[in-house]
């Protein structure tokens, strides 16, 4: 019986598609991954690196990344994975906590590869050698095609298991290193942080979508688990909504996975482009990352059927929740109840609230599970409860209801206190953004001098036309009727693009150093 690692697919199936970059039509078959992923095993040993050391990867999603994820973890090293909007002082900042020996690139990621490379020994004096993927040259940078070229497309004699590890995302500040308790093994093997849902193997043939960025944990771990079955995981270099429809007609995807950002902007395409693509091979459709407004999952239901799965947890991985669409149909805005450690709500002072009240969420984690932030042991601390030392919480707040259904409310990072109110920005945004003339939508909070803060609306319109006072008016009388007074936003400011990053989640810090950081009431 082959093992759960793409060179046993290789040698059963040379010729299978691995990764379609639907955008491009790029093509990538396990032989080719296989060769791939040993040569760059075989540069990390000529590099000097053992099973252990870090490498960093800021690579924009195309054939080159599973060569390089496969080819590290095949060796034992372990990927730190960047994200590709980090300013270069944001990804030194990750580079140099992380560890990092060696440094891939890509070039069309803009000015941060090209500022890594060139300022190298100031900026990540640990970053041993620099590389470049693809075609396009970045100056102090080596080409990894070159480089790969020359070295033979064999394992390496001493292969074994290495991971990953994903720094958060920083919405709402410096991000963390998270390190999973991971234990190295033989390479064809699953690990229990990899995850794999029945429906994947029961799928045949495997085919997997998910266009989100590899360096996030999700994507990752679709590309990861259809690798290990031997399945198809299709992508884009970047989201384009009919661009998603296409492909999952021409592949025949069965499993695809989006956040609702997506869902909202495929929603927004014409109806006689939407409905035109045949979608009939899906079997399953998950989402997760970010809270989705009831309104649009429901139009979700309606067109695709009740084949949509949501999920809520952490790249932490210490709890987690699912639920089907039956299900979130009897309990609509729900996230489902545990399939990871039990739930519980407290208030700020560590006390467990009652059902259907709002508190902080605590997951109960496994032995042998929990939350550790590289090089922050006081980050690391603040996660664990006061009272109980295997209960730990990432910042979230929600509600359990009688049957244990769990509801997100917001982070608690958002919370916006208006003359000692406490507001949840996520239930305002969520009554903006089914105006069907918006295309996205967050709330902040900014500085009032008699309130302490006030709610503000920041819009960014599906059509740049239609910004202006009258726009503004329609707004406020569309939320007066759907939520109360006290949380309706005072002020609202049109952009043409809100700053999200591509897990789907709002960058709220930005939002907050462009329209100025609240102001404690004295």
């Amino acid at each position: 019986m082959p093992g759960f690692h793409p060179s046993s697919h290789a040698a059963t199936q040379p010729d299978h598609p691995a990764v379609v970059l639907a955008d491009s039509g790029e093509v990538l078959s396990y032989r080719q991954l296989d060769e791939g992923s040993n040569r760059f095993a075989q540069l990390l040993r000529a590099r000097g690196l053992k099973p252990g050391d870090r490498i960093g990867v800021m690579m924009r999603n195309g054939v080159e990344f599973p060569q390089v994820y496969w080819g590290a973890t095949r060796c034992g090293v372990f990927v730190t994975l960047l994200s590709t909007h980090l300013k270069p002082t944001e990804a030194a900042y990750i580079l140099n906590d992380s560890g990092s020996r060696l440094l891939v690139l890509s070039a069309a990621l803009g000015e941060t590869p090209r500022a890594l490379a060139a300022g190298r020994a100031e900026l990540i004096p640990q970053v041993e050698q620099v590389y470049y993927a693809g075609a396009e040259r970045i100056e102090g940078a080596l080409s990894l095609t070159d480089a790969l070229s020359i070295l033979p497309a064999t394992p390496v004699s001493d292969e074994i298991s290495g991971f990953h590890m994903i720094y958060s995302s920083g919405t709402t500040g410096r991000p963390k290193g998270i390190v999973l308790p991971f234990t190295p093994g033989p390479i064809d093997e699953f690990n229990v942080l990899e995850g794999v849902m029945p429906a994947y193997r029961e799928a045949d043939p495997l085919v997997t979508l998910n266009v989100g960025p590899l360096y996030h944990g999700a994507p990752l771990s679709t590309m990861v688990v259809t690798h290990r079955l031997g399945g198809t995981f299709v992508t884009q270099s970047k989201f384009d909504a009919e661009g998603v429809l296409r492909a999952v007609q021409d592949w025949r995807v069965n499993i695809a996975q989006f956040v609702p950002t997506m869902f909202v902007r495929m929603l927004a395409l014409p109806d006689a482009v939407r409905l035109s693509y045949d979608l009939s091979s899906l079997t399953l459709v998950m989402h997760a990352a970010a809270p989705c407004p009831v309104e649009i999952k429901r139009r979700m239901i309606d067109w695709l059927g009740p084949i949509l799965f949501e999920y809520y947890g952490s790249t932490e991985g210490v709890g987690a929740t699912a639920i089907t669409a039956e299900e979130w149909l009897r309990k609509p805005g729900s996230v489902g109840r545990s399939s990871l450690g039990p739930i519980h709500i407290c208030d700020d002072d560590g006390r467990e609230l009652p059902p259907n009240e709002a508190g902080t969420i605590w997951f109960e984690a496994q032995p042998g599970r929990g939350v550790n932030y590289l090089n922050d042991a006081e980050k690391t601390r603040g996660a664990t409860h006061p009272r109980h030392a295997n209960w730990y919480a990432v910042g979230d707040i929600g509600k359990l209801d009688a049957d244990g259904y769990l509801f997100l409310t917001d982070r608690k990072d958002f919370m916006i206190i208006s003359g000692g109110v406490n507001i949840y920005p996520q239930a305002i945004e969520d009554c903006l953004i089914v105006h069907p003339k918006v295309l996205d939508a967050a709330v902040i909070g900014v500085a009032n001098p008699e309130f302490g803060e006030e709610v503000k609306a920041i819009i960014q319109p599906k059509l740049w036309a239609d910004t202006g006072p009258e726009l503004e008016a329609e707004l406020r009388v569309w939320c007066e009727g759907r939520i109360s007074k006290v949380t309706c936003p005072r002020t609202y400011e049109f952009v043409e693009e809100l700053p999200r990053i591509p897990s789907g989640k709002l960058a709220k810090h930005e939002l907050r150093k462009l329209y100025g950081n609240p102001v404690a009431v004295i």
